[in-house]
C-alpha cells in the first residue's frame, strides 16, 4: 500500500462525488469503487473510511445496478414524530448532514405526502458539497397544495406522483411536474414508483420518509438497504417508524446484516437487505 499522504474526510467526500459523476465503468484512482464496495491504494483516515463504508455503494449505480435505500430517524422507543407530526428534530446535526450527503449521491429523493404536510422540507443539498437530486413527492390522493416549498422554490427538479390521469401534455403543480400512476387500496405499488424513476434514468433512489412510505417500500421487498438512525430520546407516544404486517413468530422477522456507525450522539444502523 502507498505510504503517501493520508486521505481525510474532505478529500474522501470529493472522491465520492467524482466517482458518482463518472461513468460506471470509468477507471478509479487511489480509491477503487466496485460492486458496491471500495478498496484503497493509499492510507485512509478513520473518518474517510467511515465515509467510504457508508457511501461507496451509491457511486456506481446504473441500469444494471440500481439501488434503493430507505432512511428513518427515530427515538429509542421507535418514534419518528409526535402524535401531531412534530419531528424537528429527532436526530442530531451529524445525521442531518448525513441526509444531505445521501441526497448528493442519489439521483432522486422520495418522500410521502405526510412528510411534506408536516415538515415542509426542502430536500436539497445545502450544507455539504454536491448537487441536489430530483425531488419526488408521493401524493396518491392529491392532498398537497402548490404552496409547499418543494413545489414553489425551483431549487431542484421536482416530480409530484399522483393517482389517476394527468391529462394531455405535462401537467404542473406549482413548479413541479405531475406524473400519474395506478393506485390500489393502499396507494401506489412502490415498484411502480421505482419503474417511473428508472425510466427517467434515476437509478440511485433515496426514500427519506416518512414511516408509512419507507414501510411500504420495505414491505414490498424493493429496498436494497435500510438505514435507521436512533437518537438518545424517549418520546413515550407518537408516530412509529417501521410498521409491517403482523407476524406470529419472531423467526418471521427481518434480521439483516447490519453495520453500525456513530453519528454524534446518534447511532445509525445500516441494514443490507440483499445480503
Amino acid at each position: 500500500m502507498d505510504t503517501g499522504p493520508e486521505i481525510g474526510a474532505e478529500t474522501a467526500w470529493r472522491m465520492l462525488l467524482a466517482a458518482k459523476a463518472s461513468p460506471p465503468d470509468a477507471p478509479d484512482g487511489a480509491i477503487i469503487f466496485e460492486d458496491g464496495s471500495w478498496s484503497a491504494q493509499c492510507r485512509v483516515s478513520d473518518a474517510a473510511r467511515q465515509m467510504f463504508d457508508l457511501y461507496a455503494t451509491l457511486c456506481r449505480s446504473c441500469p444494471a445496478r440500481p439501488i434503493t435505500i430507505g432512511h428513518l430517524g427515530q427515538s429509542l422507543d421507535g418514534r419518528i414524530a409526535t402524535e401531531g407530526g412534530g419531528s424537528h428534530y429527532v436526530t442530531g446535526e451529524p445525521n442531518r448532514l448525513h441526509l444531505q450527503r445521501m441526497r448528493a449521491l442519489c439521483d432522486a429523493v422520495v418522500v410521502g405526502a405526510s412528510t411534506v404536510a408536516h415538515d415542509d422540507p426542502l430536500l436539497t443539498v445545502r450544507d455539504v458539497e454536491g448537487i441536489s437530486p430530483v425531488r419526488v413527492i408521493v401524493d396518491p390522493r392529491g392532498r398537497l397544495s402548490a404552496g409547499r416549498a418543494v413545489f414553489k422554490d425551483g431549487a431542484a427538479e421536482t416530480i409530484l406522483v399522483r393517482g389517476g390521469e394527468t391529462g394531455r401534455g405535462r401537467a404542473r403543480h406549482g413548479k413541479a411536474e405531475v406524473a400519474a400512476l395506478p393506485m390500489g387500496g393502499a396507494g401506489f405499488d412502490p415498484a411502480d414508483v421505482l419503474g417511473l424513476l428508472h425510466g427517467r434514468g434515476l437509478y440511485a433512489v433515496f426514500v427519506e420518509g416518512g414511516g408509512v412510505t419507507v414501510s411500504s417500500f420495505l414491505a414490498t421487498g424493493v429496498l436494497d438497504r435500510l438505514q435507521i438512525a436512533v437518537a438518545p430520546l424517549i418520546v413515550g407516544s407518537g408516530r412509529p417508524g417501521i410498521t409491517l404486517p403482523v407476524i406470529d413468530d419472531l423467526a418471521e422477522g427481518l434480521r439483516p446484516r447490519t453495520t453500525v456507525f456513530r453519528m454524534g450522539e446518534d447511532v445509525l444502523f445500516d441494514c443490507d437487505l440483499r445480503a
